[in-house]
């Protein structure tokens, strides 16, 4: 009999998902460390660099003003510029970078959620096998899909990518590197996301804390040896960011597989299991597919919404990345409650107790929206410390401080969109908040962007016409309107109820 749902079973369930998501911010904001102190290490930039010191020496030794040490001067100054806006494009490939390992996560829905959804029924009612039959099921679609998209990343897909984002130049070259490396590695990191899904569905959200530990004092060194050299390790510069990543999940991966072959919550991997049973995969498939298509169409808006603000400059879009680094405490809150939820419905549904599945979710909700709404205050208050932390250009600075007070008065809009929606994951409805997805970024985000973001909106033969012309600000302005509405959609499906008797 499962216990019935209360603060402390929530708390239980979501604090080890929140600590592992402080462990994934903390990684992400050392990246954002590296990227704002990061030299380039191409032959050009230490040229530039040498020639820099140099100038700068041959200007010390003018000891009076005058046409001999003027062209010194200049030169200083000149390198000056191109050094930051070397470090603005790093950040700049760090902001896309992000939006694409955000991507990747997304894309591992296809496996992960149906994978906690159909763990959860099972172990609520109490049918174990089919539960381990699942997590078989799971790490062969997860090596599949896996496969598919770290190929057609290497076959092109990553140069297609970056210049729909209007990514040029230098950032473009950076963000390209980077991407390489992480799809190269993506298969260990899908097959690493798929098994601590399992066990979440199992109602085991520690096992996945201990491995993101783990991950994280790995990934650490190794970003920071491989970018800077330090020690045996080569300087790989920015690339060397995303080989620390993609190596610790490997790593990561590994354990976690480790843990399975032990067994752990009555989930144990067995070689001999791991063949195609084809109606588990139907049913798997019928719960993610629809998540996916909704994460994925995120991700589609997510892109389309970088790419209006990669046409504004470097230093809007390096802003933009850090910002929305930052904002991500509120967010990964969300989702570790949010991850309580899925399971707690999941399983009660399983049990046959719709109403303690509801209450699940209410307590998840009320929960993690109030330590959003903190997340928030702590982002209006602090968000000047938090840029300077990220990076040592004050124009950066001056452009990102009034976006990230901005998003803390969408904390409370953002809570509903994160909980219920992985609340109605867990229940196996996922079809119908695709349609909210669909409506918050193609009819709300994107078209309020263009005009608050533009000058001037050009609509092809429709002809052109006055925007606002407020630059990221704009931007943001119209993802504030996007979460207040879908945040509305999501609270009015989680009340209705329908979700209680979805079958999967």
């Amino acid at each position: 009999m499962l216990p019935t749902p209360s603060v402390r079973l929530v708390l239980a369930l979501a604090l080890p998902v929140l600590a592992q998501q402080g462990l994934h911010l903390v990684v992400s904001l050392s990246d954002s460390i590296i990227a704002g102190r990061l030299q380039d290490v191409s032959p050009e930039a230490r040229l530039a660099t040498l020639s820099l010191r140099c100038d700068a020496i041959l200007a010390a030794s003018q000891p009076t003003p005058g046409t001999t040490g003027l062209p010194a001067f200049v030169r200083t100054a000149n390198n000056l510029s191109i050094a930051g806006s070397r470090q603005a494009a790093v950040q700049a490939a760090q902001t896309t970078a992000h939006y694409l390992a955000w991507a990747i996560t997304s894309y591992t829905v296809v496996v992960t959620v149906g994978s906690t959804a159909l763990v959860a029924r099972f172990v609520g009612g109490r049918d174990l096998s089919l539960a381990c039959d699942v997590l078989h099921q799971s790490l062969i679609l997860a090596v599949i899909f896996g496969g598919i998209l770290s190929t057609a990343g290497l076959a092109g897909g990553i140069d297609l990518i970056l210049g729909t984002l209007n990514l040029q130049g230098d950032a473009a070259r950076f963000a390209g590197q980077y991407l390489t490396v992480m799809v190269a590695l993506l298969v260990p990191q899908v097959v690493e996301s798929a098994s601590i899904a399992c066990l979440v569905g199992a109602g085991d959200t520690r096992t996945g804390l201990f491995i993101m530990i783990g991950v994280a004092l790995i990934n650490l060194p190794l970003a920071w040896g491989f970018a800077f050299g330090l020690g045996p390790l080569p300087a790989l510069g920015f690339v060397g960011i995303a080989l620390g990543t993609g190596l610790s999940h490997t790593l990561g991966c590994l354990a976690v597989l480790t843990v399975l072959v032990r067994g752990r919550f009555d989930l144990k991997l067995e070689w001999r299991r791991l063949r195609p049973r084809f109606e588990l995969i139907v049913r798997l498939l019928r719960v993610s597919v629809p998540a996916a298509a909704d994460s994925l169409s995120t991700v589609i808006g997510q892109f389309w919404f970088l790419s209006i603000v990669n046409q504004l400059q470097e230093v809007a879009s390096a802003a933009h990345g850090i910002a929305l680094r930052w904002e991500a405490l509120g967010y990964l809150s969300g989702a570790a409650f949010g991850t309580a939820a899925m399971t707690l419905v999941g399983q009660n549904l399983g049990a046959g107790r719709p109403e303690m599945a509801r209450r699940s979710g209410y307590l998840a909700f009320a929960l993690g929206g109030s330590l959003m709404t903190f997340m928030g205050i702590l982002f209006f208050v602090f968000a000047p410390t938090m840029f300077r932390i990220s990076t040592l250009d004050e124009n950066i600075v001056r452009e990102g401080v009034p976006v990230l007070r901005l998003v803390a008065f969408a904390m409370p809009a953002l809570a509903p969109v994160i909980i219920f929606t992985a609340s109605l994951r867990g229940a196996g409805d996922t079809r119908v908040p695709v349609l909210f997805t669909w409506i918050g970024f193609f009819l709300i985000r994107i078209p309020l962007a263009y005009f608050l973001t533009k000058s001037v909106v050009s609509l092809g033969p429709l002809g052109q016409y006055a925007g606002l012309g407020l630059g990221l600000y704009g931007a943001w302005l119209a993802m504030f309107a996007d979460l207040f509405v879908r945040g509305a959609f999501f609270v009015h499906r989680f009340v209705r109820g329908r979700w209680q008797s979805q079958k999967v």
